[in-house]
């Protein structure tokens, strides 16, 4: 018998027993939950919860993986073909140059050097021709001291026309006359108050009258350009600053073009005087002026470079990589004499591989002795294969270039035995020797750990049944421990690796010319070359090569079976 307290058909609250009874009631509704509501719908609110309660546990390790791992080898893949700062700094004659026939080899025409010359006016002003020239002299050696020369020369092209419209009246080399011819009157009003006031802060952002565009289209479009540059750039107001030559220029186009002698806009006399004299202005050609400025301006190859490098985006800097370059009829081959790229991968992926396998030649011993010495022993005998990280990298490499040099320790020991003369001392250093011995050192630990984790876990008995069936200790180690202790190789073999094939410091100390790796060519791009373009391709092509290599591993021996112990 059962009181009203434990028999479940008298308890009216929710429980299991009466939830499935209420189920099995029901013909065709849903299972419920015991607080009634549809199972399925209580299910997979817990798996919601179940999922965001992880996804808030690794979101912390999440993002810094985003931040300091995805996020720079995707911007590295963006700068390895990305091109963008010769459209954005030379936007007018990289809208053109299409147009221009290189195989022809003929110059540009009239047009495409007006172009030019517009661009190279603003990016002086605004010292970008100089970072320009810098990119374009990793394609054509010659091209930065171009832009550095034409920068500096431009003004004896505007200045022909700013000193005839200067002669003809002195308002044209006047800030305000410009500011009401082209500004937009609230404009007008409004930059005044603010150099009125004489408060620090942000202009009033110019603003163009409407129907000057279509009235002055070059001068409009070159005053803009100015009065925008002179109020963020140099915090000048355009009612007190006189426009650069560049907009004398352009009014001078304007007026050769187009017929001013009805105009009724803002300064209508002054541009219906410029108007009736232009005639008798004195002039001088786009192409005539460039060409007088730097005669490699006349030079079709570097019209060729760049209309080759006028897209956003550009294939150069990985056929750069490849000991390649882009020419007019399509990739082609550098001169043998400056192939050095191939050089350096192969010499890169050959003594990393040579490191791994003395890594793995002197780990193995020790990492064995280690897991068959007694715990007390092992542990003082794995503080020595610690040490090394407890020394600065800088200070070992050093250390091995005094020891390696030809007055080194190695040296001076081998001719006080009387192994060498004193006069044929050896050269160890400053090259492949001297890389590897150094390299091999430092990254022994690397290969020691993982064997020994490995090794540890390996029960001495499978070795002493292998005994006490016949076996001899070379075959009961090489058919019963080796194959055990392959996973810890494969590790550690991974990792020397990978760590060998990016190191660039030791190589760049005791390498010298012939020991160094593909590493040391990406500092080198990154710190004093700054083409760092170049730099993200290298690396780029390293990154696929170590995933390929990595796949391959995979195939043959099996990621599965690297282990770091148990």
């Amino acid at each position: 018998m059962s009181d009203a307290s434990t028999d479940p058909d008298k308890i009216e609250g929710p429980t299991p027993d009466n939830a499935m009874r209420a189920a099995k009631a029901a013909d065709d509704g849903p299972m419920l939950a015991a607080d009634g509501t549809p199972l399925k719908k209580s299910l997979a609110k817990s798996l919601r919860v179940q999922k965001m309660r992880a996804l808030i546990l690794i979101a912390p390790l999440l993002i810094f993986v985003l931040v300091s791992f995805i996020a720079p080898i995707g911007d590295m893949l963006f700068r390895s073909v990305e091109n963008q700062i010769v459209s954005d700094t030379l936007p007018r004659t990289t809208a053109r140059i299409d147009e221009w026939d290189s195989a022809s080899g003929e110059t540009p025409d009239e047009a495409l050097y007006e172009a030019l010359f517009y661009d190279l006016f603003v990016a002086e002003a605004r010292r970008e021709h100089t970072r320009l020239g810098t990119r374009l002299n990793y394609e054509m050696t010659g091209m930065s001291s171009l832009f550095r020369r034409s920068g500096r020369s431009l003004d004896d092209i505007s200045d022909v026309y700013l000193d005839q419209f200067e002669d003809l009246n002195e308002a044209w080399d006047e800030a305000l006359p410009w500011a009401e011819l082209m500004g937009d009157p609230d404009w007008i009003a409004e930059q005044q108050a603010f150099d009125e006031a004489g408060e620090d802060g942000r202009m009033p952002r110019f603003e163009l009258r409407e129907g000057a565009i279509n009235e002055f289209p070059n001068a409009a479009a070159a005053y803009e350009t100015f009065a925008r540059f002179s109020q963020t750039e140099e915090e000048d107001s355009p009612l007190e600053e006189e426009p650069y030559g560049l907009v004398h220029v352009a009014l001078y186009k304007d007026l050769t073009e187009n017929g001013y002698s009805q105009y009724d806009g803002p300064r209508a006399d002054l541009v219906q005087e410029a108007d009736a004299a232009v005639d008798g202005f004195e002039s001088i050609g786009f192409k005539e002026g460039m060409i007088e400025i730097d005669e490699d301006w006349g030079n079709p190859e570097i019209w060729t470079t760049l209309q080759m490098y006028s897209p956003d985006y550009t294939t150069g800097y990985f056929l750069n990589s490849v000991d390649m370059q882009k020419t007019a009829d399509g990739p082609a081959l550098r001169d043998a004499d400056e192939r050095i790229y191939g050089l350096l991968f192969q010499r890169t992926l050959f003594m990393s591989l040579v490191i791994t396998f003395s890594c793995i030649a002197l780990g193995y011993p020790v990492a064995y002795l280690l897991s068959n010495l007694p715990a007390r022993t092992a542990n003082l005998l794995m503080i020595l294969v610690l040490l090394p990280f407890w020394t600065s990298l800088l200070v070992r490499t050093s250390a091995w270039k005094v020891m390696l040099q030809q007055q080194g320790v190695i040296n001076d020991v081998l001719v006080w035995l009387g192994m060498i003369g004193d006069g044929s001392r050896l050269v160890m250093i400053n090259n492949q020797f001297g890389t590897i011995v150094a390299m091999t050192h430092i990254l022994l630990p690397f290969m020691i750990l993982p064997m020994y984790s490995v090794m540890s876990t390996i029960p001495p008995s499978y070795v002493r049944a292998a005994r006490s069936l016949g076996a001899t200790p070379t075959t009961a180690f090489r058919r019963v421990y080796f194959p055990q202790s392959i996973p810890g190789i494969g590790a550690g073999s991974i990792l020397v690796f990978i760590l060998s094939i990016g190191y660039y410091i030791t190589p760049e100390i005791v390498g010298g010319t012939t020991g160094t790796f593909i590493s040391n060519r990406i500092a080198y791009h990154i710190s004093s070359s700054l083409n760092w373009g170049l730099a993200a391709a290298l690396g780029t092509i390293l990154l696929v090569v170590v995933l390929v290599l990595y796949w391959a591993y995979d195939r043959i021996v099996g990621i599965d079976n690297v282990k770091l112990g148990g």
